[in-house]
């Protein structure tokens, strides 16, 4: 069949749904001739940017290097808050209180991860005020036109402002520490919870035709907490934490689900509903799941929900302002003393906004790795002492049992 004379020749190529639509409808909607010319324009651009110009070359350059150390900064940190925290006991709490604490804080601040992470805005802040310090003096010198000024401004300013930074400075942090306390406490009815639902079944559920699921249960109660701490720690790898408390099966279905820790308590309660107890057993230890479920919820509404927003842009842009202006107000009081002024001011105000941005997620700050391993360790030893304990309780109760007569009266 001839090509009819008004068919448009065009990239694109329509689909009809329906074996019976029209050519010649088809070919009155496709895109007009000038619809198609974009293409070679499209390539004309992708070869451009494949060859880019030396000034092109050198302002990426000049881009990946200012991002070089912020970069790095924030490696440090984020692989210290991947970093397992330790429980205290006795010892570490005596080297917490000891004399020379300062001495090791002060030591150690080369390797600190919150010091290490100001090094970008503290240098970017004093070397501002090198350059101010820098300007001035060539101003006083008379290296410079006689219309440059000098960069001055009264101190009033920063004597009324001064408290308001200050109050933001403490308001921001106490709000991060509120949050941190916050986890604390939901983390500590999450292992309260799952040792009492623990104790609970192993004392409650006896049986030979309960052993296998009875131990199934155990090892699902050890499992929430890993898995709601990897749910809520970013970068955990959940299958390497999970391999040893779950069977193949299981571990492959709870990591294909969206909510790993809801799918282990999907598993307690199916669980629950084959063992051979009476109802009113099995009602009390469905209800002790509910802790689990609000410990998830507290700690999701803590993952997702920050600090007002607009509360912390404030802090930050006041602390920006405050040390850019800091060497022109110190200026006349101060004149080169104003570089290590500035960096002094602003190793100490960004390090407390930094520790209050750094505890505003208090899950990488808490030990749960720690908690975790402590939640396993208690229930198996009570499963070790469970008939130790059991086999003694007989035995004393054996003892103080009355002795009875032959005529059923109790012996003296």
């Amino acid at each position: 069949m001839s090509k009819s004379p008004n068919t448009i020749n065009s990239p694109l190529k329509p689909t009809s749904s329906s074996n019976f639509t029209s050519r010649t409808f088809l070919n009155k909607f496709q895109p007009f001739p000038l619809l198609s010319k974009p293409t070679n324009k499209i390539s004309f651009l992708v070869r451009v940017s494949h060859s880019p110009t030396p000034q092109t070359k050198r302002t990426l350059t000049l881009i990946s290097i200012l991002h070089a150390l912020p970069d790095w900064a924030d490696r440090i940190k984020e692989s210290g808050m991947q970093k397992n925290k330790a429980l205290y006991n006795h010892e570490k709490w005596v080297e917490h209180r000891s004399s020379l604490r300062h001495v090791r804080h002060l030591v150690s601040s080369l390797s600190s991860r919150v010091i290490l992470s100001l090094i970008p805005p503290v240098i970017f802040f004093t070397f501002v005020a090198l350059i101010v310090a820098s300007y001035n003096s060539a101003v006083a010198l008379h290296w410079l036109p006689e219309f440059f000024p000098v960069l001055r401004a009264s101190s009033l300013p920063y004597q009324l402002t001064a408290p308001a930074l200050a109050l933001l400075l403490v308001f921001r942090t106490e709000a991060s520490y509120s949050r941190f306390e916050e986890g604390r406490k939901a983390w500590t009815k999450v292992i309260a919870g799952t040792n009492d639902f623990a104790r609970q079944v192993i004392a409650s559920v006896d049986g030979l035709g309960n052993v296998a699921i009875k131990k199934a249960i155990l090892q699902y109660v050890m499992a929430f907490p890993i898995a709601l701490k990897c749910h809520l720690i970013y970068g955990s790898d959940a299958g390497r934490d999970l391999q040893s408390f779950l069977e193949a099966d299981d571990l492959a279905l709870v990591l294909s689900s969206k909510h790993r820790p809801r799918c282990i308590i999907e598993f307690i309660s199916q669980s629950l509903q084959i063992l051979n107890v009476d109802e009113s057993r099995r009602n009390l230890l469905e209800s002790k799941i509910s802790c689990f479920h609000e410990g998830i919820g507290v700690c999701e509404q803590l993952l997702g929900i920050p600090i007002p927003l607009s509360y912390t842009r404030l802090t930050s842009r006041f602390l920006v302002l405050w040390h850019l202006t800091l060497p022109i107000i110190l200026w006349d009081d101060c004149h080169w003393i104003v570089v290590p002024a500035t960096f002094i001011s602003a190793a100490s105000l960004f390090c407390i906004e930094e520790v209050g941005v750094l505890i505003e997620e208090p899950f990488p700050m808490l030990a749960l790795d720690e908690l975790c391993k402590v939640v396993r360790s208690n229930i198996q030893e009570a499963l070790a002492v469970e008939k130790a304990i059991q086999a003694r309780v007989n035995a004393k109760r054996k003892i103080h049992e009355p002795q009875h007569s032959s005529n059923g009266q109790p012996s003296s």
